[in-house]
């Protein structure tokens, strides 16, 4: 079993290899703008996931997804090549979820901002029920309190 250090090493090697890999080897053109954003190796170093994004809508993402896994071989071999293991990880690819959590986060940001002008527009003239500080501070008590006669004894 190796130590979590050398995981993320060879994580970190594998995943710089691939993105290479891809730039100058694969020629598939079945494959778009594919980023490669992580990748992950279990603890006996036997399994790499490599998590990548894809510019482009559905089909180009599913294009890409079929020429990252015919050239799944090439890549790992590749790996086996630069890194210098005993024994190669095999590889899979997995689409990272980061673009869309990101795309919903702003969406959301988007609807708290829209009802933020809703509200700074409503209260746009509008006063206070009451007193605009209506916080009591402790020196004020003290001097009304000595103007009413109630705090003589």
């Amino acid at each position: 079993m190796a130590d979590n250090a050398r995981a993320r090493k060879l994580a970190d090697r594998i995943q710089v290899v691939v993105a290479e890999t891809l730039d100058r080897r694969i020629k598939d053109p079945r494959l778009g703008f594919v980023t490669v954003t992580d990748a992950r190796v279990t603890g006996d170093l036997r399994e790499a996931t490599v998590f990548y994004t894809v510019y482009g809508d559905e089909e180009e993402r599913a294009a890409s997804a079929a020429a990252l896994e015919s050239a799944k071989g090439i890549l790992r071999s590749e790996v086996g090549r630069q890194t210098g293991v005993r024994f190669t990880p095999t590889l899979t690819f997995v689409p990272d979820a980061l673009p869309d959590n990101a795309r919903t986060i702003e969406d959301l940001l988007d609807k708290a901002r829209a009802k933020d002008a809703e509200v700074r527009q409503v209260s746009t003239g509008k006063t206070y029920a009451g007193e605009a500080d209506p916080y009591r501070r402790p020196g004020e008590d003290d001097a009304e309190d000595d103007e009413d006669g109630a705090g003589a004894r």
